[in-house]
């Protein structure tokens, strides 16, 4: 099932003329990518947003799409690499939230790409010793906050970023212009690979798509969608990287801009994001963190963990492991909770029935539980 569900997530992505948005209204009318090819045509035609063109695409192209679907995934099973739909879990949550949002990534790696704290660091390509020092400062000051570094896999502040990110322990995703099994530049490709044991690298493009110029801004989107905020090093007035800051500020994203040199034309970028209120200033971590509100967050966290010290008096061995568990993950399936605590599924029942009925766990839809804060 899994197989035959990927191939239709695959293929609805190859039907000429349907993109993201008329792609998720057709998963919502149809109830999966598999519901749209099976869908009736007298179903079609009623769905907002489809056309004539649209719904001769739709009711021509499938078996084209799926050949094509099945070649892709032959791919991604050669080069390892993941094809996430949107409705997938290690989707990017983040990403999910933009009207734009690619409708299929292509992941190699094992980042979690929803970690908790996720940070873009963008910049020139003509990197000054003062952008370089700066950007490797901002990455070792947010190793202690395990945050996920992102970037473009660019020569310059996007290389920097990366290289720093690893050489701090911190995991680091590339997202990238070209096809997953595209290393564009070629000259970073030692830095990649080593990002595929700590992070990865994303695309939303095809095996075989080469890194052309349009396909830039596009990456772009992804970047600045993908995270919490966007630091600016350094950027020449007009640049590629202006263009992911007024992305981020346009989808409500944080951005900051690090202050330059008046007399330096890659300072010229983040100056005019300063003075045109598009982005926070950023002197030091403590910067970032004050916006983003990490301290508040941290000292909430700590309050938690604090009274949700249980007792081995009043529970048992199993109900200790089920409450541990619940406190880091919030909330989680019966089936999981089995695995990670190694209790039998049927012990389990009880052990969940018992803690409800202590009023420390929820039941909630499909065979989840949570805990009662």
């Amino acid at each position: 099932m899994g197989d035959n569900q990927n191939l239709y997530e695959v293929a609805i992505t190859q039907i000429p003329g349907i993109g993201p948005q008329l792609t998720r209204q057709l998963v919502s009318y149809c109830g999966s990518p598999l519901g749209v090819f099976h869908a009736p045509p007298g179903k079609l035609q009623k769905i907002p947003g489809i056309g004539p063109v649209a719904y001769k695409n739709l009711t021509q192209g499938t078996k084209q799409a799926l050949l094509q679907a099945e070649e892709i995934l032959k791919q991604a099973e050669q080069h390892e690499v993941q094809l996430l739909f949107y409705t997938s879990p290690k989707y990017p949550d983040r990403l999910k939230q933009i009207a734009d949002a690619p409708i299929l990534l292509y992941f190699r790696g094992n980042g979690n790409l929803n970690q908790k704290r996720i940070i873009s660091i963008v910049g020139t390509r003509q990197v000054s010793n003062y952008g370089q020092s700066v950007t490797e400062k901002i990455v070792a000051d947010l190793a202690p906050y395990n945050v996920l570094i992102v970037s473009g896999l660019a020569y310059g502040i996007d290389i920097i970023s990366h290289r720093a990110a690893l050489q701090a322990g911190l995991p680091t995703i590339g997202v990238m212009a070209s096809g997953p099994e595209i290393m564009y530049p070629a000259v970073h490709r030692k830095y990649a690979e080593r990002m595929l044991t700590q992070g990865g690298l994303l695309t939303e493009n095809t095996f075989g798509t080469k890194p052309d110029a349009p396909r830039f801004p596009a990456r772009n989107r992804i970047i600045a969608g993908m995270s919490d905020c966007t630091i600016v090093v350094e950027a020449a007035l007009k640049s590629g990287t202006l263009i992911t800051a007024d992305l981020a500020h346009g989808y409500d994203k944080e951005v900051m801009a690090v202050p330059g040199n008046i007399t330096s034309a890659v300072s010229e970028g983040p100056n005019h994001l300063i003075k045109n209120h598009k982005a926070a200033i950023y002197t030091s971590v403590q910067d970032l963190i004050e916006l983003l509100n990490w301290d508040l967050e941290d000292e909430t966290n700590a309050r938690k963990q604090k009274s949700l010290n249980f007792s081995p008096n009043d529970y048992t061995i199993d109900e200790l492991k089920v409450l541990n568990l619940l406190v880091q993950t919030q909330d989680e399936h019966m089936d999981n909770i089995s695995w990670k605590t190694q209790i039998p599924v049927s012990l389990l029942a009880s052990v969940l029935l018992t803690l409800e009925f202590k009023g420390m766990i929820k039941a909630m839809p499909g065979k989840r539980f949570g805990l009662i804060r």
